[in-house]
């Protein structure tokens, strides 16, 4: 039968692990997309997945990982696209938006070495493997003794590089690793009071065109409250903040027993030779604008120059 929807996506595993959960939910709440063939997955390779010898921050920063596709979404090729948040720059093209989230996953930073649970346990000298700021500098700050080393690849990929003695030490994104099946090779799980998660860790976003009124439909039963509230509350700070790969930001926000939403998140210098925290608390109404209040905090903090060399 002809697909009665495509959905974009990357090629990496985990892409992929995310465009057929996507797919399960949606014939799970349609049965007229359960038939075999009704939903197609769409490969797109990007700019991002075709340069892996480089960090993001020096090859443009994470829209590497949407810009293809979104044109195809824009163009027409595609009724929908697969996210990880994570990866969605601050500002999406005219004419696109981001329609549903999915429940979010554990956010928080797994710990990978040779020997030991933490950044605490590596010995003075220690290499530490990541193509991340965010997690560069935080590891500085608490270790200034490490080196910290570019470090790109699928979770296979950096795993193997691991045990061939690479590196001594790196993180993967614990909800990666719990969609692909192989929670079971975490070793441990770091506080987020250690390191502080990327904004919108852990969440899956599809992106529609604006005005297709047929995916929203499909996507409404799908879409998670909860999850959209913390989402918003970290992008928030990340406009306010002007953010992209090239800035160390880190921000969670989580829903307490009663409700209210707890914003935390810091800015860094990339050597973690300083670093600005804040925490927000609000209602879950107040999202965006504990976002922007903190990230206006984080500002007047930093001051001009913050980031240069």
């Amino acid at each position: 039968m002809t697909a009665l929807l495509k959905i974009g996506t990357r090629g990496s595993p985990l892409a992929l692990a995310q465009a057929r959960e996507t797919a399960r939910r949606l014939a799970a709440a349609h049965p007229a997309l359960a038939g075999e063939g009704a939903i197609e997955i769409v490969v797109i390779k990007t700019t991002g997945d075709r340069i892996q010898d480089r960090a993001l921050n020096q090859i443009g920063g994470k829209g590497l990982f949407t810009k293809e596709i979104e044109e195809a979404l824009i163009e027409g090729g595609i009724d929908l696209a697969v996210h990880s948040m994570k990866d969605v720059p601050t500002w999406l093209p005219p004419g696109l938006e981001i329609a549903c989230l999915f429940p979010r996953e554990d956010p928080r930073d797994a710990f990978f070495a040779a020997a030991g649970a933490g950044l605490d346990d590596l010995p003075p000298g220690a290499v530490v493997g990541t193509a991340s700021l965010r997690r560069q500098a935080q590891i500085l700050a608490r270790r200034p003794d490490l080196r910290v080393v570019t470090f790109r690849g699928n979770v296979d990929t950096r795993l193997r590089k691991l045990a061939e003695g690479q590196v001594d030490a790196t993180l993967l994104a614990v909800a990666g690793l719990r969609r692909l099946g192989q929670a079971d090779r975490i070793s441990s799980v770091l506080p987020a009071e250690v390191m502080l998660p990327a904004v919108a860790q852990g969440a899956i976003g599809i992106e529609i065109r604006s005005d297709d009124d047929r995916m929203r439909a499909y996507l409404a039963p799908l879409h998670c409250a909860a999850t959209e509230r913390r989402v918003a509350a970290e992008r928030s700070l990340l406009a306010t903040l002007d953010g992209s790969c090239r800035t160390p930001i880190a921000a969670l926000a989580e829903l307490d027993g009663a409700g209210r939403l707890v914003l935390d998140a810091l800015v860094a210098k990339p050597d973690g030779s300083v670093v600005h925290r804040t925490r927000r608390q609000g209602g879950p109404g107040e999202a965006e604008s504990l976002g922007r209040d903190a990230g206006n905090e984080l500002k007047a903090r930093m001051g001009p120059g913050f980031l240069d060399p």
